[in-house]
Formats: structure tokens, sequence, C-alpha cells
């Protein structure tokens, strides 16, 4: 029986490369999406192929276009052989107050972590049930999808309408045998939020955390595994939140400003 094959946008660094590194791990082929960086994602992708003795390819995807990227996977996917596992990791970070945010950065964001998405999601789900065995879509989100932080406007709605986005096709895709679930982390350790690699996330302090550090990528990846696993089939509609408890503190931080604690 051959492997089963995965695709994961934005694998050539931080939490995406560590998901393509978790699948190869328990077996799967993996095509590895990339915006910019071709050389790391080509490294990444030799790299889990000689650990891992799994097939691994590279995709460019750019997700400012989601018709152009949602074309480039179907191609990638229709000669890397099919596609059992979408997950959805790549997105942007943007932060602006509503009253100062400008209609072409709103558009940014909502189209690369929202439309993108969708767009790739759509051609994934068609994929699956066409050949008929079922398969997985993970959607990356955040914290954020469901609970708000200032300044995150066009980011808050983006990751809280891929929320729903992933409800919806759950619902719609679970009589065939496919799950949609997103993984929504907090603060995480890579490059991208200035954490050198190398470094690891239990040397980080985060007071305002209850667990007290970020979370490593290795904490998310191996989330997003379980969901693509046989062993997750009835896990569908579901947002699993990754944050080391920082949605339980507003309590708390209600309670120290108050003096009651």
């Amino acid at each position: 029986m051959s492997a089963p094959i995965a695709a994961v946008t934005g694998a050539s660094s931080g939490i995406g490369a560590e998901i393509a590194t978790a699948l190869a791990a328990t077996g799967h082929d993996v095509l590895l999406g990339y915006g910019t960086n071709a050389e790391a994602a080509k490294e990444h992708a030799g790299r889990i192929a000689a650990e891992h003795g799994v097939r691994t390819e590279t995709v460019a995807l750019d997700l400012a276009s989601p018709a152009s990227a949602a074309q480039a996977l179907a191609r990638a996917v229709e000669a890397f052989g099919g596609l059992d596992v979408l997950v959805n990791n790549a997105g942007v970070n943007r932060r602006a107050d509503a009253v100062d945010e400008t209609d072409q950065d709103w558009e940014r964001v909502l189209t690369i972590n929202l439309s993108s998405p969708f767009a790739l999601s759509r051609t994934a789900a068609n994929l699956m049930l066409s050949q008929g065995r079922g398969g997985r879509i993970v959607n990356i989100t955040s914290c954020h999808e469901h609970y708000p932080i200032g300044g995150g406007g066009a980011y808050c709605a983006s990751k809280a309408g891929l929320g729903a986005l992933t409800k919806v096709m759950a619902l719609e895709l679970a009589p065939h045998g496919i799950t949609v679930n997103a993984v929504a982390p907090g603060e995480t350790a890579t490059p991208m939020n200035g954490v050198p690699l190398g470094v690891d996330a239990a040397g980080i302090a985060r007071p305002a955390i209850p667990v007290g550090r970020p979370a490593r990528t290795s904490e998310i990846a191996a989330l997003v595994a379980h969901l693509a696993s046989p062993e997750a089939a009835y896990t569908t509609g579901s947002s699993v939140v990754v944050d080391g408890g920082l949605g339980l503190t507003a309590a708390v931080a209600n309670a120290a400003r108050a003096g009651t604690v």
C-alpha cells in the first residue's frame, strides 16, 4: 500500500517546517509549499526525505493570488500522485488599529489568511472526493481566532473566518470521510517571532502565560500529526487552542488590576 500524501503550506520554516517533519515521521510523503524561500524549502525537503525515508517535493504557492495558488497545488498534487492531508499553515500577521487600517492591507491579510486557504481547501476536498478514500484538512488559525488582541482587526477577522470555514467544511465533508479541524496556537518560538533557531522555548520567560513560556513548534506539529492520523477519524469541526493557558487569564488580570490579588 502506498504512503499517504500530505501537503503543507508555509513549510520552509517555523511551524510549517515542523509540521512537514512530523508528518514525514508518521509515514507521509510530503509536498512542502513555500512562498519565496525556495532554497530553504528544498533543503528541508531533502532533510526529511533522508531522515524518514519518504518522498518529498516542493511547490511554490503565491497566496496573494488564491486562484493561482489553487492551480499550483492541483498541478503539484497530480504530479505527486494524490492527496490525503492538506495543512493550511502559511499566513501573515499585521497590527494596526481599525481606524488606521488601510483597504489594501486589510484585503492582503484576508486574501492570504482566509481566501487562499479556502481556495486550497476546495481544491483538496474535490480531489479527496474524487479519490474516494476520505482525507484530512487541518487549518492553522490562532488563539486570536477565539479572543481579540488590540491592533489585530484584520488578523483576528481572518483567523476567525478560517475557524468558521473549518466548521462549515467539516459539516459538509463528514459524510465522505473527510475531517476538517483547526489548530489555534498562541505565541510560538519561531524566527518569525524573533526567536533564533536552536533557542528552546523553555528558556524564554512569559509570566503572563500560565505555563510560563511560548510553545515549541514541535508541540503544535504533534497535534497536527494526530489530527492527520486515522486515530482522529471521529474528530471534526474542532478548533483546538494550544496557548499554554493564556486564554484562561482574563479574570486573573482583571483581579490584579482591581488590586484584589
